[in-house]
């Protein structure tokens, strides 16, 4: 496993610090504001969770045999995976 796998989650997560007031209106760097998640919304807080859970995946023996987990960007609404008609 490869940090790679968790490069799609980091950037997710940055361009969503990226979009809050930490960063547009008080001018502060996104490490100064992950620093203080209380300012950072809930979105920002879940992708965080999932990045953290994704870094300790690739230390996690068991997850090396079985895969680390990782979400995807995409919306609920994507199109079904199959259509099934009988």
């Amino acid at each position: 496993m490869t940090v790679e796998q968790c490069s799609g989650i980091r950037d997710d997560f940055v361009k969503c610090v990226l979009r809050t007031n930490c960063v547009l209106r008080q001018n502060r760097t996104v490490a100064d504001c992950v620093k203080h998640p209380e300012e950072l919304p809930e979105q920002c807080l879940h992708l965080m969770s999932a990045f953290n859970n994704c870094k300790k995946g690739l230390l996690d023996m068991r997850k090396r045999f079985r895969g680390n987990i990782t979400t995807t960007s995409k919306p609920a609404s994507a199109e079904p995976v199959a259509d099934i008609s009988l």
